[in-house]
């Protein structure tokens, strides 16, 4: 067996010792010679030779010579062949006896081999085993060595939290903030985790008030959890403010520090930043540094990262570190290089880091409008002839949507681009196949919209076309002296001839438009090479059709396309060799294309808060649905721009993102939307709008220490103890105050005194122990979680001595609230000496500053703690005191109150009631001065309310509301709420009968709702005459339940009420089949959705009754007669340009047999072309509309499947509508007015398509218009109109114009007769009539004359004719156009004017000749010929045409007639 290793895509191939192949062939060769030897011998002593012999002895000699011959030859071949096997066998043996012998040696050696292995499995078994019982020895569960303490660091200081904890196995600690999870790939620039040797360190970076937080640590392993915590307060003053020193805070916190794991320290100097730049460029990320010491010899390693991923030398990124600097080159610019990246400089004892974003925009689009380039190309599950190619999308905001992806593949080492496939596709996922096994190839993809194709992305780390499975195959054994045995499972496998069936066929992957198909090898395999066909077959149908019948797999798995949507498929799988094809494999479960990855949800809402003066911190709420997401895009607007940028190029993975490079001052929204394979998700609602500010955390809003109280007033004395009152703080500091520390000082000392040691929680305080008759004077200091703020000033000096006068003590904690132009409400607390009697009620004085009248705003003492003052003036300033009143008078004023201005704040917002969606009533503020510390206190006739039984506050950012949980009439009243760490935003509402009333009755009509309606119920006559009753409502949830009520009694779902509901589109429905009388009545639905109730009713009674029923008849006749032939159209007449008249009727469901015919008033009608009934439309034409066409047109259908008719009466209204019609078409046709002069006067000519006088058409004289007459005669032709003026004068000047009247509107034509064309036209018709005078009374030739005239000589000739002529013509005759003299020979006569005639007595053939006849007057006259021929006595008489007359000639007349 050889010992080198070989290829494993070679293996398949028979590789033989060529010494074998060259022995066979010099044996073959050497027998071949022989035979080819003896064969030339023999032929020496062949029949030519003969032929020469006469001796028969000599020839029988020489046969036998030849013969002897022949067989030694054999002999000698036959002992040679012998020699060569025999040779060859000890060749073969030995051979076999050498290569047995190493088969042998190898085997010993492979079995010491395993022997060794097996030894030593068994040595590292029971090794695994002590270890586990060792560790099973000193297994425990977490426990802190170091706890964590609290910090308490100024504003942008770094806090490093720092413990130790000790367990086995080594636990894993995960940090929180207020119960919160740090992640610091979610913000790297802030957080930092170290862990190393049990010690675990949180890095807080450049901390601000947003910091301060509880943080804990959790240990957590296999045998339990231990935990520690502790806070960090980060401190803030104002300004010209001094730190407070640590002796007057509230508890003592230590001060940050770091834990140092190294001599040498790495500070960085120049730093990259943000970083923005586009595809295609190059671009070198710098940073340089201070190393100290800068050893030579022990220098740091400079690693960098994007997004937490290392990166390394490549034909795109390139590293250098060196002379204290540190650099990332890009070589070639993508998206791919987009994110976070950090330097991080590792030295033996920690890690120093700084990191920036890098933003990669697209490079222009070759193509306008195109898409980005997609990026992140990747391939998976190589094998031999099939890779898988993912990739993300790219962002697309102005430009149109991606509608699909092509991905090109390339060998490595060639740049010949190949597209994979001929359709995008729609996901970003595709499967290539045909690759050639053992050759490695590169994938691009290029993203397609409807504006064209974007630039190809980057190229994917090349791949090679290898199947991994074959490395399982081959087994190497390692021998002595560096000899190793490679053993293929090919050399193992039996004589497997025809392979078996594959295994384990199932569907890897499942979308839209492929399924990908894998299964495991046959097992035995046989050994030649395998291929497999896959054979799939739709469920149901029977057969099976080879999917890959041109190409064969040689990968164990395939990519079937070209599969219908929606229907299910299973598939087989066959493995074939050179010796035959296998049985199919088991077949698959049914497998359905579909996309099992659906677009994501749309991400939650989107919260945008201040970080620098160039960039905004966004988060979202991950969507509900976020399984395979690629991450998120953000986007971003200027506010009123409606603009929208993309913010990153390259779908980041976490829901918080810092966004750069905004305009500060500017203000932006911001939007999120999802990213998977499928495709994008909705866009998010848009966050609120955000101006670009640095977070200045000096704030109010931010935590800090409180500010001072103020307004210390005396409210009690016995003599021995002093009660005090004062105001809370104006600003919590973001915190909420904790409680208060009191000093005191007697008058005239320096020193104060601590009165309290715990907190105070409250803002009234008795102090004890003090000494009669002396003056004291107080400050108060607020304290929150931050620390102690500022103390108040020192209070006026109080006395210790005992009250005893009658009248109450002061009221105290003067509050205003409700400041607004007119008005303000004043709070406060009663006294807490009430005096000798009880308080019974209270006076309100104020006046304005720098006056000195008090005036008091109650005329009666109020009983109540609150009042409201009005009648104000706007824009004055104010201040206020209360009074107690008892029994025994008027007591002590209050403390002034500070001076108010009267002035509503600029978008004041009040209280407002409502319900919510539950029919829950509710009171609600908005108040968007708010912040987080912010307090909504609720109140009720101004007391805080505190009885949760009937009342629940909700709070959420700038928004709270009361709700009320049980309203009655006992909730009437006044409403209050204040906002604290505001500047004094209040607001009131009142509770009346009214409004109590209303909201009652919205509550009631949402707790009892009612299922709004689309549509009331309502019915249709369907097709087949059924009757559909129906209803919709706005929405039906799937719960939903309703029934159908017909005159009181439910009718349930059956073949005669089929009832059925839409809950998608709350559609409910009932079909009634057979509609009959006996369903007259009334019918109802009922529906109930939840507790939401509707019904709706449909009275059918009477009429309404008769009128379905009817309908429904009807429709049920009408699809009986659709079962035949039938027309689908009706006759109807149409006008066509050509103003013919055409019947038209659509006709259905006909076949070849169907006849047609067409009928008018009963009798056939003939026509030149049979209709097609495949076009599903005949007609009839009638040219040319008259009278005479009226009648009942009748078209009809039959078969043998029935007969129908459609009838059209063509009278009356209907040959007048048609007549209109004719005219619209024919006025749009109408030619523009035409002159045309006759001797009778002057006609208006206009040309028409169409004629008849029926037509509605007017004339108009001068916009008059003109009735027919004999002065002006009006008519027309087929295709004209005319207007006749006769005898015109010059009263006939004028614009005349025709009027066509179609059914639509109205067609003029105008003609201007006056002027030139008045006189053209007048001297035309002079001259017309003079002609026509003039014919009338010339001479003329009535008739009488033939043109031949045959006679036999000897005879007499008369031609006789009658003439006519005013005045009387002369008569003249010619012969031979000459004028003969009369004598006995020739004689003519001219009788009573008009009889003349011509008498040749004894005619001879002289005589025959043209005789001419001239009848003329002064109005001219005319000219008739005859021809004579005179024939001889006994000759044939010539043959002439019978009943010939004379053809008359024109005579012109004198010119004196002529002339005008």
């Amino acid at each position: 067996m050889s010992s080198v290793a070989v290829p494993f895509y070679q293996r398949r191939h028979k590789h033989f010792d060529q010494s074998y192949r060259n022995i066979q062939t010099r044996y073959i060769l050497e027998e071949y010679a022989a035979r080819k030897a003896a064969s030339r011998r023999a032929a020496y002593y062949e029949l030519p030779g003969l032929g020469k012999t006469t001796c028969r002895l000599c020839a029988r000699r020489a046969r036998s010579l030849a013969h002897e011959a022949i067989q030694e030859s054999r002999k000698r071949t036959h002992e040679q062949s012998t020699h060569a096997s025999e040779e060859k066998r000890i060749r073969f043996a030995n051979e076999l006896s050498v290569l047995e012998k190493e088969i042998h040696t190898a085997r010993h050696r492979a079995r010491e081999h395993l022997d060794r292995l097996e030894v030593q499995r068994m040595v590292e078994e029971k090794m695994a085993l002590e270890r586990h019982a060792l560790e099973e020895s000193i297994s425990r569960a977490p426990e802190i060595l170091v706890r964590l303490r609290s910090h308490t660091v100024w504003e942008k200081m770094s806090v490093s939290l720092c413990f130790t904890v000790q367990g086995f196995p080594t636990p894993v600690v995960q940090w929180y903030k207020n119960e919160e999870l740090i992640s610091p790939a979610s913000d790297p620039t802030k957080y930092r985790i170290e862990s190393k040797y049990g010690v675990h360190v949180l890095h807080i970076n450049r901390a601000d008030f947003d910091d301060s937080a509880t943080y804990s640590a959790v240990a957590t392993n296999v045998h339990g959890q231990a935990s520690t915590n502790c806070a960090v307060v980060v401190r803030r003053y104002r300004e010209g403010e001094e730190p407070h020193p640590a002796g007057i805070m509230p508890f003592h916190l230590p001060l940050s520090y770091d834990i140092c794991f190294t001599h040498i320290d790495v500070q960085f100097l120049e730093k990259f930043g943000v970083t923005f730049a586009t595809e295609g460029e190059t671009l070198t990320l710098k940073c340089s540094m201070l190393i100290t010491p800068d050893l030579k010899r022990l220098q740091p390693r400079a690693e960098w990262y994007r997004d937490d991923v290392l990166i390394k030398d490549s034909k795109w990124t390139k590293l250098y570190f060196g002379e204290g600097q540190a650099a990332l080159s890009f070589t070639h610019l993508n998206k791919d290089d987009e994110g976070l990246y950090t330097l991080r400089m590792v030295t033996r004892g920690g890690v120093s880091e700084y990191s920036a974003y890098l933003f990669v925009r697209d490079a222009d689009a070759l193509i306008a409008g195109a898409p980005g380039a997609p990026m992140d190309v990747k391939c998976h599950d190589a094998n031999r002839d099939y890779v898988i190619v993912t990739w993300k999308p790219p962002n697309t905001i102005n430009e149109s949507p991606v509608i699909g992806y092509f991905v090109d593949k390339c060998e490595v080492g060639l740049e010949n681009w190949v597209q994979c496939n001929d359709a995008p596709v729609k996901i970003c996922k595709y499967p290539v196949t045909g690759l050639y096994e053992g050759r490695s190839y590169i994938f691009r993809v290029r993203a397609v919209n409807s504006a064209g194709i974007s630039r190809p992305s980057r190229v994917s780390e090349p791949v090679a076309a290898l199947d991994p499975v074959d490395l399982e195959r081959t087994q190497t054994v390692h021998v002595d002296e560096g000899r190793k045995i490679v053993i293929s499972k090919d050399d193992l496998e039996g004589d497997i001839q025809i392979p078996g069936p594959p295994t384990n066929v199932h569907a890897s992957e499942i979308s839209k438009t492929y399924v990908v198909l894998s299964w495991d090898p046959p097992v035995p395999r046989g050994r030649e090479p395998l291929t497999y066909f896959i054979e799939k077959s739709m469920v149901g149908s029977g057969s099976w059709q080879r999917v890959n019948a041109q190409v064969a797999v040689k990968s164990p798995r395939y990519a079937v396309f070209d599969l219908a949507e929606g229907k299910p498929y299973v598939f087989r799988v066959l493995s074939a060799n050179k010796h035959g094809i296998s049985d199919p494999s088991e077949i698959t479960v049914p497998i359905q294309p579909e996309d099992t990855i659906v677009a994501p949800s749309t991400p939650g809402q989107v919260v945008a808060t201040r970080n620098t003066k160039t960039s905004v911190v966004v988060q979202w709420d991950k969507p509900k649905h976020e399984e395979d997401l690629y991450g998120y895009y953000i986007d971003y607007s200027v506010v009123g721009s409606n603009h929208w940028e993309p913010s990153n190029h390259k779908p980041i993975k976490y829901n918080r993102f810092v966004v750069h490079g905004l305009e500060t001052g500017q203000q932006y929204i911001f939007r999120v939307k999802a990213v998977n394979a499928v495709g994008f998700s909705e866009n998010s609602q848009e966050s609120e709008a955000i101006t670009v500010q640095a977070a200045l955390r000096q704030s109010v809003s931010h935590m800090a220490c409180p500010s001072y109280p103020h307004g210390i007033t005396l409210l009690n004395c016995d003599g021995h103890s002093m009660t005090l009152g004062w105001k809370a703080p104006r600003y919590s500091g973001g915190s909420p105050i904790l409680g208060y520390y009191m000093d005191k000082r007697e008058a005239n000392h320096q020193n104060w005194h601590e009165v309290n040691s715990s907190l105070i929680t409250q803002t009234i305080y008795t102090v004890e122990n003090l000494t009669e008759d002396a003056f004291y004077e107080f400050k108060v200091a607020a304290a929150n979680l931050v620390g102690i703020g500022q103390p108040s000033d020192p209070s006026e000096h109080f006395k210790c001595k005992a009250w005893t006068m009658p009248e109450p003590g002061p009221a105290y904690d003067l509050t205003i609230c409700e400041v607004r132009n007119t008005s303000l409400v004043l709070l406060w607390k009663a006294p807490v000496y009430e005096g000798k009697s009880p308080i019974t009620g209270y006076l309100v004085d104020y006046k304005e500053v720098d006056t000195e009248d008090w005036i008091t705003a109650n005329e009666k003492p109020t009983p109540k703690r609150y009042f409201k003052v009005t009648n104000l003036q706007e824009g004055h300033s104010y201040v206020f005191k209360v009074r107690a009143v008892n029994d025994g008078g008027i007591g002590k004023s209050s403390e002034i109150s500070e001076p108010v201005l009267v002035e509503a704040r600029p978008g004041t917002k009040e209280i407002f009631s409502g319900v919510d969606d539950e029919g829950n009533i509710y009171l609600a503020f908005e108040c968007k001065e708010a912040t987080d510390a912010s307090h909504f206190a609720w109140g009720k006739s101004y007391e805080e309310i505190d009885d949760f039984d009937k009342f629940k506050i909700e709070t959420e950012g700038s928004c709270s509301k009361l709700y009320f949980k049980n309203p009655d009439k006992s909730d009437l009243g006044t409403y209050s709420i204040s906002v604290s760490d505001t500047d004094g935003v209040s607001s009131s509402f009142v509770m009346d009968d009214e409004e109590f009333e209303r909201l009652m009755a919205l509550s009631n009509e949402i707790k009892n709702p009612t299922i709004p309606l689309k549509s009331e119920l309502a019915y249709e006559v369907l097709e087949k005459g059924q009757v559909r009753f129906w209803i919709q409502a706005e929405s039906l949830s799937p719960d939903s339940t309703f029934r159908f009520v017909i005159n009181d009694k439910e009718v349930e779902n059956s073949d005669r009420h089929k009832i059925n509901c839409d809950h998608s589109n709350g559609i409910i429905e009932m079909v009634m089949d057979q509609f009959t009388i006996d369903n007259e009545g009334t019918y109802t639905v009922q529906i109930q959705d939840g507790k939401a109730k509707n019904q709706s009713s449909l009275v059918l009674i009477g009429d309404a009754f008769k009128a379905v029923l009817a309908e429904s008849q009807l429709q049920q006749k009408e699809f009986l007669r659709k079962q035949g032939p039938h027309f689908s159209e009706f006759l109807y007449w149409k006008v066509s340009e050509e103003c013919e008249v055409l019947l038209i009727c659509k006709v259905a469901n006909t076949k070849k047999e169907t006849v047609f015919k067409w009928y008018k008033d009963g009798s056939g009608i003939d026509v030149d072309e049979v209709p097609d009934l495949q076009k599903e439309e005949c007609h009839l034409s009638i040219p040319g509309l008259s009278r005479k066409d009226e009648g009942v047109y009748k078209a009809t259908l039959s078969d043998d499947r029935g007969h129908d008719v459609s009838t059209l009466e063509l009278s009356g209204k209907v040959y007048d509508d048609i007549i209109l019609a004719l005219s619209e078409v024919s006025g749009k046709s109408a030619s523009p007015l035409k002159i045309l002069c006759t001797d009778e006067g002057i006609t208006l000519q206009c040309f028409l398509k169409y004629y008849n006088e029926e037509m509605k058409i007017n004339w108009s004289h001068r916009e008059s218009k003109i009735s027919s007459s004999e002065k002006m005669k009006i008519g027309g032709g087929e295709n004209v109109a005319w207007l006749q003026i006769r005898e015109p004068t010059e009263k006939d000047k004028g614009n005349y114009t025709i009027e066509i009247f179609g059914n639509k509107e109205s067609y003029k034509r105008t003609l201007d007769l006056s002027g030139q064309a008045f006189d053209d036209a007048f001297a035309e018709f002079q001259r017309l009539k003079a002609a026509a005078f003039a014919e009338k009374n010339r001479g003329k030739v009535i008739g009488g004359l033939p043109d031949v005239v045959t006679i036999m000589d000897g005879k007499t000739l008369n031609l006789t004719c009658t003439v006519f002529g005013n005045p009387d013509p002369e008569v003249t005759w010619f012969k031979n156009d000459k004028v003969f003299e009369l004598n006995e020979h020739y004689a003519f006569s001219l009788e009573q004017g008009k009889y003349a005639s011509l008498t040749i007595k004894g005619v001879t053939s002289e005589d025959s000749g043209k005789y001419s006849i001239h009848v003329k007057n002064k109005y001219g006259g005319e000219k008739v010929d005859v021809t004579i021929s005179v024939y001889r006595h006994g000759e044939k008489m010539p043959e002439i045409k019978p009943g010939q007359l004379a053809k008359p000639s024109p005579i012109p007349p004198s010119e004196e007639v002529l002339q005008p």
